[in-house]
Parts: C-alpha cells; sequence; structure tokens
C-alpha cells in the first residue's frame, strides 16, 4: 500500500489531519484541550510539555486509545490508515504544543511549521533555510516574515520527506498493521518516533 504514496496524497493527509486535530472530532479531544489539560499544573511549561509528550507515547499507542481513533479515520483519500492514523495523533500533539507556546493555530504560518515538526531531526535542516534554529523559541516577528511562497516550499520538503518516511519504510516501523475495527488501524504505535517528533516541537515552539 506505501507505494501508492504520493506527495500530494501525503499534503491531503496532514491538511486534513491538522483540521481534525484543531477543531476536534467526537470522541477525541483537539489540539486545544489536550493543551489546555496539561497547562493546568502548576510545573513550569517546559515541563507540561514533556509530560504531554510522555502521554502521547505511553497512551498513543494502546488498543482503548486506537479504537476511539479509528472512528475517524475513514479518510477521503487512499492511504494506509495506520499512517494517516499516525500522523494525525502527531500533528495534534504538535499543534497542542504550539499552542501552548502562544502561536496561532489558524495561521497558515504556524499550520507549515507544525508540519515540519513531523520530519523529526529533518526538521532542523528545513527551518534553518527559513533562518529558524531548533533550540530557540520562534518569535512571533519570525513568523510573520515567513511569506506565502516560503509556506509552499516548506510545504513542498515536508512532503517529500514524509514520503520517503512513510513511503520507503514507514509503514514497516509504524506497525505491523495489527487489525483493529475491521483493518482501520495498525495497532502498533512507533514511540521513538513520536518522541522524537515531540521533542522538535518543543524546542521549536517552547524552548527559550
Amino acid at each position: 500500500m506505501a507505494n501508492n504514496l504520493t506527495e500530494s496524497k501525503i499534503m491531503d493527509v496532514l491538511n486534513w489531519s491538522y483540521d481534525k486535530a484543531v477543531n476536534g472530532v467526537a470522541g477525541l479531544d483537539s489540539a486545544y484541550d489536550l493543551a489546555n489539560d496539561y497547562m493546568k499544573t502548576n510545573d513550569s511549561l517546559y515541563n507540561q510539555v514533556n509530560s504531554l509528550i510522555r502521554w502521547q507515547n505511553t497512551k498513543a499507542g494502546t488498543s482503548g486509545f486506537l479504537t476511539g481513533l479509528g472512528g475517524i479515520i475513514t479518510l477521503p483519500i487512499a492511504i494506509p490508515a495506520n499512517v494517516a492514523s499516525v500522523i494525525y495523533v502527531q500533528i495534534r500533539m504538535i499543534a497542542a504544543i504550539a499552542h501552548m507556546g502562544g502561536h496561532n493555530l489558524n495561521d497558515d504560518r504556524v499550520k507549515s511549521l507544525v508540519f515540519v515538526c513531523l520530519t523529526g531531526n529533518a526538521a532542523k535542516d528545513i527551518l534553518k533555510d527559513i533562518g529558524i534554529v531548533v533550540g530557540k523559541k520562534i518569535a512571533q516577528n519570525s513568523i510573520k516574515n515567513i511569506s506565502g511562497k516560503t509556506i509552499t516550499a516548506i510545504n513542498q520538503k515536508v512532503g517529500f520527506r514524509l514520503l520517503t518516511k512513510f513511503g520507503e519504510k514507514g509503514v514497516i516501523n509504524l506497525g505491523k498493521a495489527v487489525p483493529l475495527l475491521g483493518g482501520i488501524i495498525g495497532a502498533s504505535f512507533d514511540s521513538v518516533t513520536t518522541n522524537t517528533v515531540g521533542n522538535i516541537a518543543r524546542d521549536t515552539f517552547i524552548r527559550v
């Protein structure tokens, strides 16, 4: 199935997942809900984000969570469901972290940066090309200076990176496609990748 992936399909799934993650769907918290749950504690923002990332790694691979997720993975796009589910979970996590950092999730520039974080360690090179250094919280002014042309260029790089990631070996790494709900979801979850993605998001949107 992975061989059927294209950059266009990847971007369709990213946009679809972002919309669902930000606006929420029945049975699953939105990125805002997720962020607000962790911001209720008295811990530092940095530690709140770390707690969120740890939760994604320990809970997002459980059958109960994936069963709930199965209800929304009715994609209008032909893409392996276990790939789509992982993309959704990771986008929701990154968007929650961006919101915790005070960024506007309705801004297309922030949305594009969320997509960059999905590429994991490759995000550092992509962001460096537009003058953003991972490890230093993005200033609002830096985001405002990102042009529409730059957003397009960023998204193209992200699409290519993710196509390589998921198209070649992602389906194997991200799950053995153990069926749940009649094969809708691959129950295995790549916590290592999710941890890396979470750390990149934290270091991009939070760290000072």
